[in-house]
C-alpha cells in the first residue's frame, strides 16, 4: 500500500511503518496477562496462609459453589480430649486400660487422647493381639484373652455385641449435646462407654456463614452418629450434614454432586480423607493435618480453619477479574496501536508513528500489565 500510494521516498516510508508495525504488534503484554496476575496471586495467598499449589486451583475456586468438609479437624481444632469413661460395673480404670491398650496400636486423633487421659491417671498398657482398625467403625483386638472393641454402633453391631437400654440412653444423652462417644465391649457385651469432646473453632461458624452467604452450599460429612452430627451443625446454624459416613461414602458424595454439574471443594485433614480430597474438583487440606492430606490437596490452609477457604475464594476472584483487566489493557494497546503505526492517521493529519515511539508504547503496555498485577499485593483478604 506504501509503496504503491505513499509520498515519495515511498520505499523507505513502508519500511519505516512495517517495523513500527511489527514493534508495537509484539504480543508482550498479552503473555504477560495472565502468568503476572497469578504469580502474584499465589504469592499474596501464601503470604496469608493460603498456598495454592497451580493456576487452575486458583481458577475454579472462584467457581465453587459446594463445599464438603469434614468434622473432626477441620471444623473442630482437632485436639481432642477425653471427658469421661463410664462402666456400668463401676470399673472405668479396668475399661480405660483395656481401651488405651488397644489405643496404643491405632494413629487415630481420638486414639491419642484416651492414651493420653490413660497415661495422665499412671495407668499401664498391656500388649495387644490381633489389633485391627476397620475405617470409619473403631478398632478391635485381644487384650489379655478378652475380645476388646471400641468405636461406633456399627462395630457394635459388626462383633455382634449386646447393648442394654440403659447404656444406650446414657449414650445417646451424650451424643445430644456434640459429644463423640464410642462404645465399649468386651466379649460381646458393651459394658460402656468414652465420651471425647473436641471444642469446635472459633472462626469456622462465621468463616461458614460468609460462604453461605455468598452461595455457596456447605455440607459437613462425619463419621460422628447422627446426634453428634446434629448438635455441631446446629452450633454452626448449618442445616446439610451426612453423620456415620465411611471414607467411601465422601468420595460417592463428591461423585454425585460432580454428576449433577456442581463444581466441589473438599476440605478435610487426615489420611481417610485424602480419596475425597483428591476426587474433588479443589482439594482443601488442613495445614495441621496429616502428610497424606495435603499431598492429595490442590490447597493448604496453613492455619487450618476455614477462614482460609473465605480468603482463597475471595483472592481467586480477584485474580480473575484482574487477568480480564490485563487482557483487556493487552488488546486494547493491540487494536489502537498497529492501524496507528501502520499509518491509518497519515493520509488524514499526516501523522506517523516512529518505531521509536512504538517501542515505547509497546513497553509501556507491558508495564501497565505488571503494575496493574501488582495490585494484588495490596488485596485486604
Amino acid at each position: 500500500v506504501w509503496a504503491k500510494f505513499g509520498p515519495e521516498p515511498a520505499l523507505v516510508y513502508g519500511f519505516i511503518n512495517a517495523i513500527a508495525v511489527l514493534i508495537i504488534a509484539c504480543p508482550c503484554a498479552l503473555g504477560l496477562a495472565t502468568p503476572m496476575s497469578v504469580m502474584v496471586g499465589v504469592g499474596k495467598g501464601a503470604l496469608s496462609g493460603v498456598l495454592i499449589k497451580n493456576a487452575e486451583a486458583l481458577e475454579n475456586m472462584n467457581k465453587v459453589n459446594v463445599l464438603i468438609t469434614d468434622k473432626t479437624g477441620t471444623i473442630t481444632e482437632g485436639k481432642p480430649s477425653v471427658e469421661k469413661v463410664f462402666s456400668l460395673q463401676n470399673d472405668e480404670n479396668g475399661l480405660l486400660q483395656n481401651i488405651a491398650s488397644l489405643n496404643q496400636y491405632s494413629e487415630h486423633p481420638l486414639a491419642q487422647a484416651v492414651v493420653n487421659f490413660a497415661k495422665a491417671k499412671n495407668i499401664s498398657l498391656i500388649e495387644v493381639n490381633d489389633f485391627e482398625a476397620i475405617a470409619g467403625k473403631g478398632v478391635i483386638g485381644t487384650v489379655t484373652n478378652k475380645k476388646v472393641a471400641l468405636g461406633n454402633k456399627k462395630l457394635m453391631e459388626q462383633v455382634n455385641a449386646t447393648v442394654s437400654d440403659e447404656l444406650e440412653n446414657k449414650i445417646v444423652a451424650e451424643q445430644k449435646l456434640g459429644k463423640t462417644v464410642s462404645y465399649i465391649s468386651i466379649d460381646g457385651v458393651a459394658l460402656g462407654f468414652v465420651t471425647i469432646t473436641d471444642k469446635i473453632k472459633e472462626t469456622s461458624k462465621e468463616a461458614i456463614k460468609e460462604l453461605m452467604r455468598q452461595g455457596v452450599e456447605v455440607i459437613m460429612i462425619t463419621g460422628d452418629n447422627e446426634n453428634t452430627a446434629k448438635a455441631v451443625a446446629a452450633e454452626l446454624d448449618l442445616s446439610s450434614f451426612i453423620a456415620g459416613a465411611l471414607p467411601e461414602d465422601k468420595l460417592n458424595e463428591i461423585k454425585r454432586l460432580q454428576s449433577l454439574g456442581k463444581i466441589v471443594a473438599m476440605a478435610g485433614d487426615g489420611i481417610n480423607d485424602a480419596p475425597a480430597l483428591a476426587q474433588s474438583d479443589i482439594g482443601i487440606a488442613m495445614g495441621t493435618g496429616t502428610d497424606v492430606a495435603i499431598e492429595s490437596a490442590k490447597i493448604t490452609l496453613v492455619k487450618g480453619d476455614l477462614q482460609g477457604i473465605v480468603k482463597a475464594k475471595k483472592l481467586s476472584h480477584a485474580v480473575m477479574s484482574n487477568i480480564k483487566q490485563n487482557l483487556f489493557f493487552a488488546f486494547f494497546y493491540n487494536v489502537l496501536g498497529v492501524p496507528i503505526a501502520a499509518g491509518v492517521l497519515y493520509p488524514f493529519f499526516g501523522i506517523l508513528l516512529s518505531p521509536m515511539i512504538a517501542a515505547l508504547a509497546m513497553s509501556f503496555s507491558s508495564v501497565s500489565v505488571i503494575v496493574n498485577a501488582l495490585r494484588l499485593r495490596s488485596l485486604k483478604l
